[in-house]
């Protein structure tokens, strides 16, 4: 009997966690349903887009191309995550060999209407003060307008976001978008921490190879971009061909070398006494 109530129990605990696996899932909230990142790679960006600049002077997003763009859709009083990535933005520029403005360009949108030029100074003060970098505020910009604007810009990244009345917050993903030198997306970078080797490999790319030097473009043949990730990761295959060209080349000077040094030594005249031989 004691052998039969134990089975009987443990075939009560089995059905019971079958029960709750086979429960459905807690569903999405509503509000996060239409929330996320949607990849456009090689979508064209809206260049006459108008915006308003930190100092609130009217602009469109075409004065800030001709070289690549790291765009953060981010909004200034963000209690959280936005500060988190225009940090992570910080973090990453602050190890680059370009520099902000030179190279590349920073560009800072909210999506959130309501928001003024005062704010997007503020920001502005704070982030080129940390980069310490001279001409940086010359290459960081934080813009404010419209929300036909902003909402156009968003879409055609694929940047979804959504407004709670209930907190007065607006719910959103976390990335930034690298964009080529004539306004189309190129890479995505998400979280709030972007390697600075990944970001400085995709600004290459984005320039079509006009900045860089040359172990960059060493580095891009070897590494390759995953969309999946938003990281660059080592294709074994091209970087065993590289150390294998180079293993070569070593080679091949070192026996040019050694050939020279033993004909040299072959055709020096030998002395005997004061006398040439």
């Amino acid at each position: 009997m004691k052998f039969q109530r134990t089975l009987l129990a443990a075939l009560g605990a089995l059905c019971s966690t079958v029960i709750a696996h086979a429960q459905p899932a807690t569903p999405r909230p509503q509000i996060l349903r239409n929330v996320g990142i949607e990849q456009k790679m090689g979508a064209q960006v809206p260049l006459d887009l108008p915006f308003n600049d930190e100092s609130g002077r009217p602009v469109v997003l075409r004065q800030y191309f001709g070289k690549p763009v790291i765009l953060a859709l981010v909004y200034y009083q963000c209690p959280s995550l936005c500060n988190m990535i225009l940090n992570g933005v910080l973090r990453t520029v602050k190890g680059l060999p370009m520099t902000a403005g030179d190279e590349y360009e920073i560009v800072a949108v909210s999506f959130d209407p309501r928001e003024t030029p005062q704010l997007a100074a503020a920001k502005k003060e704070s982030y080129v003060k940390g980069y310490r970098r001279p001409g940086a505020e010359g290459g960081w910009h934080f813009l404010t307008g419209r929300e036909a604007s902003s909402k156009a810009l968003a879409d055609a990244v694929g940047f979804h976001y959504a407004y709670d009345a209930l907190s007065n917050q607006y719910a959103h993903g976390s990335a930034i978008i690298l964009l080529t030198a004539d306004g189309r997306v190129a890479r995505y970078f998400y979280g709030i921490d972007y390697p600075a080797r990944d970001v400085r490999l995709g600004l290459v790319e984005a320039s079509n190879n006009k900045i860089g030097s040359p172990v960059d473009q060493v580095l891009l043949y070897c590494y390759h971009y995953d969309p999946s990730t938003g990281k660059y990761g080592l294709v074994i295959m091209r970087a065993l061909r590289i150390f294998g060209l180079a293993t070569v080349a070593a080679l091949a000077a070192f026996i040019t070398i050694m050939l020279r040094r033993d004909f040299r030594t072959a055709h020096r005249p030998r002395m005997t006494g004061r006398y040439e031989v």
